[in-house]
């Protein structure tokens, strides 16, 4: 079994007074997905923002549950 870990910064808004989360992206580490998240956070578009990784098999489509590296403004857990 082959394992990846990927981490991801991704943003929530507010859309018609519901909250949505944005487009995901992929960073490079732990240190880079947190500084994303955070310039996201900071977006007057944003309300918030996320910072996690997950490890797993992506041929098996088998991961990890994601481990949360930050959680900034408003995050619904919902979605995630």
């Amino acid at each position: 079994m082959w394992k990846v870990t990927y981490f991801v910064a991704f943003p929530f808004r507010y859309v018609d007074g519901e909250m949505v989360a944005g487009e995901p992206r992929e960073c490079r580490d732990a240190f880079k997905a947190r500084s994303v998240a955070a310039g996201l956070a900071g977006n007057a578009d944003n309300c918030g923002a996320v910072a996690f990784f997950r490890t797993g098999d992506p041929g098996l489509g088998e991961f990890d549950d994601a481990v949360i590296i930050a959680r900034l403004g408003e995050v619904d857990d919902a979605l995630m």
